[in-house]
């Protein structure tokens, strides 16, 4: 398959494009970083970003960001952050992305533990977390062409110590196991899922 990974570089990127990449041709796509730049937070970055890649069979998205803080000082810019990249950036991916992709091809987006097991300063993660789990059970009914619609909503990774403090009494969920949620996705037959990753 030919696979286009947004996020390539990152943490968990890496780790889902090395997986990945033994058996299948991958797209590494970043903001900075990869075989093609796009920036997911501009409708015109992703459609160029199409145009140049042509035709593929999946997309997985493991980039997007949000505002961590707390909500007494938060204004609508930061809360706009979170609508702009990680949700709408995501959204806009499969909306302009369902024109490109094969038959039978799928969209892996990414939210996370927060959308259910909010924390403190977590506020806008939580709420972009459950928009897009809610885009994806919405998208999975309409997407036309036998294509899958799926999410990955990992806990905080062990790869991330300096989250840490942000995340008491959770067990950081190991690497392994995330990637294989994205595994599961790109390589199953399920749409409409929300694979989360946690140890509690």
């Amino acid at each position: 398959m030919k696979i286009i990974i947004i996020g390539a570089t990152g943490t968990i990127g890496k780790h889902v494009t090395a997986a990945l990449a033994q058996d299948h041709e991958i797209i590494k796509a970043g903001s900075k970083s990869g075989d093609f730049n796009v920036d997911i937070s501009s409708v015109e970055s992703i459609e160029a970003f199409y145009k140049q890649v042509g035709k593929f069979d999946s997309l997985v998205c493991v980039s997007g960001d949000g505002h961590f803080g707390p909500l007494g000082s938060m204004k609508e810019a930061h809360f706009r952050v979170g609508i702009n990249s990680k949700l709408m950036g995501q959204v806009n991916l499969v909306l302009i992305g369902q024109h490109y992709i094969n038959h039978k091809g799928s969209f892996t987006l990414t939210s996370g533990s927060l959308a259910e097991d909010p924390i403190i300063l977590g506020t806008n993660l939580s709420a972009m977390n459950g928009a897009i789990n809610g885009f994806v059970r919405g998208a999975a009914v309409e997407l036309e062409n036998a294509l899958r619609i799926n999410a990955v909503a990992p806990d905080v990774v062990e790869e991330s110590p300096i989250y840490f403090p942000y995340f008491p009494r959770h067990i950081p969920v190991t690497m392994n196991s995330v990637t294989q949620a994205y595994l599961r996705s790109v390589l199953g037959g399920q749409t409409g899922q929300v694979y989360k990753v946690s140890n509690h």
